[in-house]
């Protein structure tokens, strides 16, 4: 998978030696009777944003009878349609009754691996956990869409050998992400597979906590944001953006590259359609402002050393030839985060929901039979005697709470 549609952030490379799944995984995801088996139990699946890994993941997991699940999208789409659209097919995949809902793996290698962190910021609610092999969360980072409150349900194995991994993983666990680092060397695909299957997505969690930036993606398992106000600010839920170490790219059009490429320097193996900069396809940039480029790696942390846009020059191999180019280095402005967050909880023993939101107004709220009946509060509000269960859609207006069936 080639590097674009990001902030050009690079990966790198997986040492991991996978290996064929045997009894290990027969407890946890026992295999299932062949397609087409009239009493052929739903089955856990791998859902992958790179669809060109598909037959891989068959491979490894045709023994224990899991699916794989992939969305076809333009070659040119956007990481937040390629998402929509991975969503979409675990739940038509779901629907026909294929593939166990409680379950769905979103799964990653290279320079896919930063997708699965996306994913899970953008729809948390999809997956029961994520494995990201090889590659770096960078590129994912630096969208600053990485909201730590939305792996509260949904962790994630990053499964690595980069020499700054450890580090990186720490960091990110810190900052409250739901993330289990683990070397690469010697890792199994028995031993990941397994991980992912002692994760078992809730439909109805006692707790849950989502934050987003869209209300294209304002679900969270039980509740739906529906209607936001940035004025209806709540001081006790703070925000909880991962933020990325850097924006810094060259202007030279949005080229791509590998991450897993050894260099020297590194090979444009991607442009846009109808691209008008200095580039061509088969280039190979190896030096940044008289300084030699080692690898796609090295390049990124060159990068990062730049705090400001200011001018620069590049060297372009080209063939025989050596292209001495004068562009910039493009930092781009970080702008404030303006978020909508929900964090709520179901009380059993006292029959009671607490819901907790900043800077929204408006919600959905799907409560199941067994929590009947209850009585809700949000932000101080009460709305008390629950009797049914359902969708109710709660308004909160000049401090007074509203409540209706979902239209």
């Amino acid at each position: 998978m080639i590097l674009k549609n990001w902030s050009k952030r690079s990966v790198l490379a997986c040492g991991i030696n996978l290996l064929a799944c045997a009894a290990a995984l027969a407890q946890t995801a026992p295999a299932a009777p062949p397609a087409g088996s009239p009493r052929a139990p739903k089955a856990p699946a791998i859902a992958l944003i790179d669809a060109a890994d598909a037959a891989q993941w068959q491979t490894w997991t045709r023994t224990v009878g899991w699916q794989v699940v992939t969305a076809a999208t333009p070659a040119d789409a956007d990481i937040d349609t390629r998402t929509q659209a991975l969503a979409t097919a675990v739940s038509e995949a779901v629907q026909t009754g294929s593939v166990d809902p409680a379950h769905v793996y979103v799964a990653g290698r290279n320079d896919a691996a930063a997708a699965v962190f996306y994913a899970i910021a953008r729809i948390p609610d999809r997956w029961a956990a994520g494995v990201a092999i090889g590659g770096s969360p960078k590129a994912a980072l630096e969208t600053n869409r990485i909201f730590s409150a939305n792996f509260t349900n949904a962790p994630v194995l990053w499964a690595s050998a980069g020499p700054d991994d450890e580090g990186l993983a720490q960091k990110l666990k810190t900052a409250g992400l739901n993330l289990e680092w683990r070397s690469s060397t010697g890792l199994t695909n028995g031993a990941i597979l397994q991980w992912l299957a002692l994760h078992k997505r809730d439909e109805f969690p006692l707790n849950i906590d989502c934050e987003t930036n869209s209300p294209a993606f304002a679900n969270c398992y039980w509740i739906q944001m529906t209607k936001f106000d940035a004025g209806e600010r709540n001081d006790v839920l703070p925000l909880s953006v991962v933020a990325g170490e850097s924006a810094a790219a060259l202007d030279l059009g949005g080229f791509g590259f590998h991450g897993a490429d050894p260099g020297p320097g590194v090979a444009v193996v991607f442009l846009p359609q109808k691209y008008s900069g200095p580039l061509r396809m088969g280039d190979r940039i190896v030096a940044l402002d008289g300084k030699p480029i080692e690898s796609p790696h090295h390049y990124l942390e060159m990068l990062a050393r730049y705090t400001e846009t200011r001018p620069a020059v590049v060297m372009v191999e080209r063939g025989k030839e050596r292209l001495r180019v004068e562009t910039r280095v493009v930092v781009a402005r970080r702008d404030p985060v303006v978020t909508g967050r929900v964090q709520a909880h179901y009380l059993p023993d006292f029959r009671q929901l607490e819901i907790i939101t900043r800077a929204v107004t408006e919600m959905r709220v799907t409560l199941p039979r067994d929590w009947m009946p209850a009585d809700l509060f949000w932000n101080g509000l009460s709305l008390p005697g629950i009797k049914s269960a359902g969708c109710y859609l709660l308004k909160l207006d000049k401090e007074l709470l509203h409540a209706s069936a979902c239209p």
